[in-house]
């Protein structure tokens, strides 16, 4: 039996044997060099390795990512934040997972590249397998409620990812067709899909599949043979509207639009939006960072963050769409302007109001403590 003058003596061993460990890898500690050999392990930063990129169009292709050891799993529709280093930058971007549960314990996100998109543009053309990513948990609230109900899914472009998601897992595909699950029984399911054309649609076989299956009805609108969608033939594409809840994601413009729409209808609706929807911009002016003596100039329509970084400010950042709050800093003197609505925050000198350098742009000369 060991005694406790014994656990003191090997307690007090490990701790001088943990520091002898830092001081001969100082800077680095211990950790740091398992991240090398184990980055995935219980107890390290939240990471994941990238197994597969798939293109799936011309410009999105689904990438699958073996989570660390501390993934603490996901409801079907909802997003995870991946960093990566772009020229030696880490960029945070969230991005819907599009699937349920999956057997070997991996996760998927499907991405479009868009026009000068750091990380889209990374991931669909430049990441490889075996390349490591940063990870967060999982979040977001556009989920079905359990029990059933009735539901249209509204999804344009790259928004139909997280509802592919739901509907994975509540219809499993295999190679004997789509299974019908006791606990998609209760679910009622309308997805009004709008894309460019069929061949720019992501995941279209997958909801013709569904479809024919009769687990979903499909109203698919392509602009190249419908047009551009009207919502005021909404009620004609769906005509038991009323007694759905709407679920919508897609571009700024569509869900501005269906959030207008259903207000003036009283109809319930959920939106998950993945890219900011900016007012137009206003007058700009000289950031100054106490920290450094840095003075950036910024006009009314970029974002301070971007601002920063464009003029070698390493900056902290998260999200860069306003959900995250990664990117807080304390505006010590002047004005700010919130890109999303317009609204304009003060502050005055020596004040520290809290401020999200994401989304808010110069109103003039102002002071931030960084």
């Amino acid at each position: 039996m060991t005694t406790t003058a014994e656990h003191a003596a090997g307690a007090a061993l490990r701790r001088r044997l943990l520091r002898l460990a830092e001081a001969a890898t100082t800077p680095l500690l211990p950790g740091d060099y398992l991240d090398l050999f184990a980055p995935l392990r219980a107890g390290a930063e939240l990471r994941g390795r990238i197994v597969e990129v798939r293109p799936e169009t011309r410009d999105a292709a689904t990438v699958v990512i073996r989570p660390g050891a501390d993934w603490a799993g996901h409801v079907p529709g909802q997003y995870v934040r991946i960093g990566v280093e772009v020229d030696g930058v880490r960029q945070w971007r969230a991005y819907s997972l599009t699937h349920g549960p999956r057997p070997d314990g991996h996760i998927a996100i499907t991405v479009k590249a868009v026009p000068d998109g750091l990380v889209s543009g990374y991931l669909v053309r430049e990441a490889r397998p075996g390349t490591l990513v940063h990870l967060e948990q999982a979040a977001g609230e556009f989920v079905l409620p359990p029990g059933g109900g009735r539901f249209l899914f509204v999804t344009a472009g790259s928004g139909i990812t997280p509802v592919v998601g739901i509907l994975r897992n509540l219809f499993p595909v295999t190679d004997s067709g789509v299974l019908r699950l006791p606990r998609s029984a209760a679910y009622d399911l309308v997805v009004l899909h709008v894309a460019p054309s069929r061949p720019d649609s992501i995941f279209v076989s997958d909801l013709e599949a569904l479809a024919e299956a009769g687990a979903i009805r499909l109203v698919a609108r392509y602009d190249d043979q419908h047009g551009l969608l009207d919502l005021a033939d909404l009620e004609a594409l769906v005509p038991d509207l009323a007694h759905r809840t709407t679920f919508a994601c897609g571009p700024a413009g569509l869900l501005d639009a269906l959030e207008a729409h259903h207000a003036e209808a009283g109809l319930e609706l959920c939106t998950e939006r993945f890219r900011v929807s900016y007012v137009e911009p206003g007058a700009g002016g000289s950031v100054h960072f106490t920290g450094s003596g840095t003075v950036v100039t910024a006009d009314g329509a970029t974002p301070i963050l971007d601002a920063a970084e464009a003029a070698g400010v390493l900056m902290p950042s998260g999200c860069r769409m306003g959900i995250c709050f990664g990117c807080v800093l304390p505006l010590r003197e002047g004005a700010v302007r919130d890109l999303r609505n317009g609204a304009v925050t003060t502050a005055a000198p020596g004040d520290g109001v809290a401020i999200q350098t994401c989304i808010s742009a110069a109103a003039g000369d102002c002071h931030i403590d960084h």
